[in-house]
């Protein structure tokens, strides 16, 4: 399954450029008891998002840590494999990353 991970769109007088970056999910969808490992991350709400998705990802391997903007729609189904991980513009954790 592919997600998207980052849209981007700029737009000239001529032409609008949409870039949609797109990443391969690492497992497949899984049930509520079926999660494994850490699966909330409190600590790291007020840090920038690229360290945030790191060390989500090294604390819980099974894990996909997503980083989606504040305003974003992301799918709703539960995943066991994925952690969305919000930041504000200035690319800050805003929200608890949790798995989901």
């Amino acid at each position: 399954m592919l997600y998207i991970t980052n849209i981007t769109i700029a737009a000239t007088k001529k032409y609008t450029h949409i870039h949609i970056q797109i990443q391969e999910s690492k497992r497949q969808t899984m049930s509520n008891d079926e999660c494994q490992g850490k699966s909330s991350w409190p600590e790291l709400v007020g840090v920038d998002g690229k360290v945030a998705e790191g060390r989500i990802e090294k604390e819980n391997p099974l894990v996909n840590a997503i980083i989606v903007p504040e305003g974003s729609s992301v799918p709703f189904d539960f995943r066991c494999d994925r952690v969305w991980v919000w930041v504000d513009k200035d690319g800050i954790v805003k929200q608890i990353p949790t798995i989901g």
